[in-house]
């Protein structure tokens, strides 16, 4: 997305199932560590599958009647819209899924 933002939720590949819509759904496989999935209708993304973390990021707007708060900030290090919100900013990922885990001030 070209959004300075992008709100999405990181689940286990086996959690997520599609409901409605599969005939609608288009990939884009830019390498080995993401598979893009969109809507063929409109655009829209929907999700990105990250095979080497066993993870899958899925869009809030792909999401319907869910309660979504905020906690934590990814990929801070390449922001372009510094964010004063009080929650943790980290540069790249957490360490338990292969990032540096390290946080960044506010």
């Amino acid at each position: 997305s070209a959004a300075p933002v992008s709100a999405f939720t990181l689940w286990k590949k086996e959690k997520v199932v599609l409901t409605k819509g599969a005939e609608f759904l288009g990939r884009f496989k830019g390498g080995e560590i993401s598979d893009r999935r969109y809507c063929t209708k409109c655009g829209g993304h929907i999700s990105v599958d990250h095979p080497t973390l066993g993870l899958i990021d899925v869009r809030i707007g792909a999401l319907r009647d869910f309660p979504f708060k905020p906690k934590v900030h990814l990929n801070y290090a390449e922001t372009i819209l510094p964010m004063r919100d009080g929650l943790p900013k980290l540069k790249d990922f957490p360490a338990a899924i292969g990032g540096s885990g390290e946080t960044l001030p506010e």
